[in-house]
């Protein structure tokens, strides 16, 4: 009965956290249990870091899981004899690796080095017999500083602070920040994926998102942010009526400091914002997607020694905004020996060791149109295999564009003092490798 109870409460969380470099070698080791031995390490050693053949990051071996990430040149092992919530474990991980990057810059081998006493140290506050707990940045730098040896009266201080850090509402911001100039930057970030049949059709079409935040701000200032007011947030089961111009996300995520229950009254998000850099929202949208590129193709093979190219690419947003960095990898076959290519705009050319035409566009107008025409020269085979013709893949990043419409109405400051804040907004869209058409 003990058994069954202990591993019902360690579904929540790891029994073991390593540190390996790339050798092998344990950096860091942490045992949370007694079930556990050290000698757990050289399983994940042999059967992991040894075989070139394991992908996956997790692995189980027996009844023990091993959970890795891996960053630069060292692995971050999260290790469980239970039924534990992968998502909960990798959560961690990737929250330690940003911890280590906030207090030593890079995470790395020769970082976890020179840096493991304070590695301890962090691991000692963030998780509690294996259980993830205060894992903010800002609350951890008040209870360990790498600065010097403070006085008896600024350890107390300090600790008045940690306890209304550690115990209020706001765990997440110090109350005594101070700017000269109080500034508010929001970045709406798109990724837009895409699979076009050669026909035209979308047969896939998606955009994920997040809304990044840099708050520069005195003070415990309340901000309010207003999105857009048809805004439809789908859910199971919703059978609320959709108009053509509604933003519908099909899900979304906020940070810890939002109170979602102004959210979903009137779509207006309202927070303390955490000091500095953060994620303040993140979303996925499937419906009323707009593309920012259309691509019309036309490739035949009038020979068994030549392919012809007519590719014709369309910027499909405003002719106000432009977009940057486009790049087209379009595919040949694996006996390609020579290409030809032609574009009235931007450069081409034949990679033949990844069998594509790339051809690169630095900058393009919203509503212009570009051409490219080519020929690739074949060798002869005795056996000619049918070509497989993988899709177009377009890369590209558009300025001041949300390819799932969504827009900030507003964004407001408060804050006792009353003084005045510039806040500023970005847009931005981009593909790389996930806007595809086949041809």
């Amino acid at each position: 009965m003990d058994q069954c109870m202990d591993c019902e409460l360690t579904d929540l969380t790891h029994q073991a956290f390593f540190i390996f470099n790339q050798k092998g070698e344990v950096l860091i080791s942490r045992l949370f249990r007694a079930d556990l031995k050290r000698s757990i390490s050289d399983v994940f050693r042999i059967q992991v870091i040894s075989n070139p053949d394991v992908r996956s990051p997790i692995i189980t071996l027996g009844s023990t899981s091993f959970f890795h990430v891996r960053v630069n040149n060292v692995y971050i092992v999260g290790v469980t004899k239970c039924n534990a919530s992968a998502a909960l474990v990798f959560e961690f991980l990737y929250r330690f690796v940003t911890i280590g990057r906030s207090y030593f810059g890079k995470l790395d081998e020769e970082s976890v080095k020179n840096n493991f006493v304070l590695i301890y140290e962090l691991l000692d506050e963030i998780l509690d017999f294996g259980y993830p707990q205060n894992s903010e940045i800002d609350t951890l730098k008040m209870y360990i500083t790498t600065e010097s040896i403070k006085s008896e009266m600024a350890v107390r201080e300090d600790s008045s602070k940690i306890t209304i850090q550690a115990t209020g509402a706001t765990s997440w911001r110090r109350s005594d920040v101070k700017y000269r100039k109080n500034e508010a930057f929001v970045d709406v970030i798109e990724t837009v994926n895409l699979l076009m049949s050669k026909e035209g059709a979308v047969l896939r079409a998606d955009v994920d998102g997040q809304i990044l935040m840099r708050a520069y701000l005195s003070g415990t200032p309340e901000c309010k942010f207003g999105l857009n007011d048809k805004l439809v947030l789908a859910k199971r089961g919703d059978q609320t009526s959709k108009s053509d111009s509604a933003v519908e996300l099909d899900d979304c995520q906020f940070h810890q400091c939002v109170r979602l229950g102004k959210f979903d009254s009137d779509r207006s998000i309202s927070f303390i914002p955490p000091d500095g850099e953060f994620e303040l929202m993140r979303y996925r949208s499937t419906s009323n997607i707009n593309l920012p590129f259309r691509l019309q193709t036309h490739v035949t093979e009038p020979s068994r020694s030549r392919v012809e190219y007519t590719i014709h690419l369309r910027a499909s947003f405003d002719s106000k905004l432009s977009a940057n960095n486009v790049v087209l990898r379009i595919p040949t076959p694996l006996n390609t020996t020579g290409v030809q290519a032609k574009v009235g705009v931007g450069k081409a050319k034949y990679v033949p060791g990844e069998n594509v035409i790339i051809w690169k566009i630095p900058k393009i107008q919203g509503a212009q149109e570009c051409t490219l025409t080519a020929e690739a020269d074949l060798a002869s085979t005795t056996h000619r295999q049918a070509w497989s013709r993988p899709p177009i893949q377009v890369d590209f990043s558009v300025v001041m564009f949300t390819a799932s419409g969504l827009l900030v109405r507003f964004l407001k400051v408060f804050e006792k003092s009353g003084y005045q804040s510039v806040k500023w907004v970005r847009y931005l869209s981009k593909a790389n490798g996930s806007y595809q058409i086949r041809f």
